[in-house]
């Protein structure tokens, strides 16, 4: 083990947080160019998969949607196609994605961002994000199991991280 490495893991206080890119990114053909950006921050992938999300899944996920009227709608969406799940962890992970996601209407998104340059409408606004490290830590739990989630040494951090 590198101890520069060692320093940095200690000193470093590390979120993870979820993202699922929905299914008008996996039917564009986005999902690459959707990790790409977040691989380019410098986050780590620690969780990948693909899952046909059910209605058991959805009313947990959106519970604070599901008595309005376009809950419909974005159940139905969410599973006309298969969903990408990730768990990607990094300093101010949740903060950082959000940022890289840009605003949940893709029409106000600033350009640069995943929803302004490849969203135009909702729900299909490419991706969801954790909105909280709350909300994170129960998404993780809700979309993987613990033996799906991977711990490993990321060298690059040696580039992004500096050991105080």
């Amino acid at each position: 083990m590198n101890p520069d490495l060692e320093k940095i893991k200690k000193s470093v206080s590390f979120e993870r947080t979820v993202v699922l890119v929905k299914p008008d990114g996996l039917q564009r053909g986005l999902i690459g160019e959707v990790i790409s950006r977040f691989e380019r921050k410098g986050l780590k992938l620690v969780a990948l998969k693909m899952i046909q999300v059910d209605d058991t899944l959805l009313e947990a996920h959106y519970s604070h949607h599901i008595d309005k009227l376009f809950f419909k709608s974005l159940a139905e969406f969410m599973k006309s196609s298969p969903v990408v799940a990730m768990v990607l962890e990094g300093l101010e992970a949740v903060e950082v994605v959000r940022l890289l996601c840009g605003t949940t209407k893709p029409t106000a998104a600033v350009a640069g961002s995943i929803r302004g340059d490849f969203g135009m409408g909702l729900p299909a606004n490419i991706v969801h994000s954790s909105d909280s490290v709350e909300s994170a830590k129960e998404e993780i739990v809700r979309f993987f199991e613990q033996n799906e989630i991977f711990e490993y040494d990321k060298t690059e951090y040696l580039n992004i991280y500096f050991p105080d």
